[in-house]
């Protein structure tokens, strides 16, 4: 370990580059702590002195910061923004204040974006996302599951099938899209516009085909969403929630009572799917992988959207695998199956416990009755 800490300015592009050197997802910087590093879902402590001081870590990011966002972290306390490594890699860097101190969560994000077989999605996220021409597509999952890289990756996948004007509202902009047979604006909040009210209230008039909002945070931005849907342009968003039945709650909650059958008629017309994805600790030191739960808009959907019978979804999920549908417990079987990860570490993120292990019981069984089909026939 260092006897003492390096100058600001070197000690954080030191970190930075030790992101990717060591397959870090997240630098955290905190006062009274030693810098830690996110590796495989796990904090992993830098063997570095403790930072003593705020002043320190106010140095640190200064020269990282736009210069016309300064002010933003002094009057709220909170900024977000990207950055791009003396390497070329690119962050988003959260500043915010705790007890009086700066702090910092700085994520790496990679330079290119990954396939939907490297981030291990199931083949659907590939057909739906070159599937459709108009709706909302929903990818949900709580902070750090993965949503944006997947919402990059089904967002590239229109871009490689389609000749689109495709407008992106990031907050910070993470990925940078290369066109391909798309025209690509990519708006940044704070940069490019003030905020994403300012940016919704313009965006159906500079002709986009894909609208792509980085994230749904109030009810202007989820009503805009809609009716960009509605009249004949695909939509991706994200939200945090954990699984599809909450997405609906989620967004209801953002209205009156009074308004909840206009905006449940709304949901049925536009949605076409909602992607939902948590990521676990693989097996493999260091790993993490999807879980994933998929519900895709049918004609039995919307009925229950617009009844508001949304506790009759995992049921529909369940019942419609066929069409490309998925639950978590089916998602969580595969990966124990697969030996991507432990029976334990499943069984701790399951919604249903006793349906996972029904589910990896009937697995190991009928994988059992091949293996000795097999044997007979080699026998014989």
């Amino acid at each position: 370990m260092m006897d003492k800490l390096p100058p600001p300015e070197e000690c954080i592009q030191q970190l930075l580059e030790g992101t990717t050197k060591f397959g870090a997802s997240d630098l955290h910087l905190k006062t009274h702590y030693p810098p830690y590093y996110r590796v495989g879902g796990h904090l992993r402590r830098i063997e570095m002195p403790v930072i003593e001081d705020s002043a320190y870590i106010e140095a640190m990011l200064r020269t990282l910061v736009p210069p016309t966002r300064r002010h933003e972290y002094d009057e709220h306390g909170d900024l977000d923004f990207a950055y791009r490594g003396k390497l070329g890699d690119r962050f988003r860097i959260n500043i915010f204040r705790a007890g009086g101190d700066m702090h910092s969560a700085i994520r790496r994000v990679n330079n290119r974006i990954p396939t939907f077989e490297e981030l291990n999605l199931p083949p659907i996220y590939h057909d739906v996302a070159g599937r459709h021409i108009d709706g909302l597509f929903l990818v949900t999952g709580v902070t750090g599951s993965g949503k944006s890289t997947t919402l990059a990756c089904m967002i590239d996948r229109v871009n490689e099938l389609r000749q689109l004007h495709i407008i992106t509202i990031e907050d910070p902009i993470e990925y940078i899209l290369s066109p391909k047979k798309s025209v690509i604006s990519q708006r940044e909040i704070g940069i490019d516009i003030p905020d994403y009210a300012e940016a919704l209230r313009y965006v159906v008039r500079q002709d986009p085909d894909c609208i792509f909002i980085g994230e749904m945070r109030d009810k202007n931005t989820m009503l805009a969403a809609l009716q960009a849907a509605e009249t004949g342009h695909l939509v991706f968003g994200s939200l945090h929630v954990q699984d599809a039945q909450q997405t609906f709650n989620r967004i209801l909650e953002y209205y009156p009572r009074a308004e909840h059958d206009f905006i449940r008629s709304s949901i049925a017309n536009s949605l076409r799917g909602i992607l939902c994805q948590r990521l676990l600790p693989g097996i493999d030191e260091n790993s993490r992988y999807p879980a994933t739960e998929v519900l895709l808009n049918n004609a039995t959907v919307q009925d229950k959207i617009r009844a508001e019978e949304d506790e009759d979804i995992p049921a529909i999920i369940e019942q419609c695998t066929g069409e490309g549908m998925r639950s978590f417990t089916l998602s969580l079987a595969e990966l124990v199956e697969k030996e991507l990860v432990h029976y334990d570490t499943a069984m701790a993120y399951a919604p249903n416990r006793e349906a996972l292990s029904s589910r990896v019981k009937g697995i190991s069984v009928a994988a059992q009755s091949l293996i000795g089909k097999v044997r007979a026939k080699a026998q014989f």
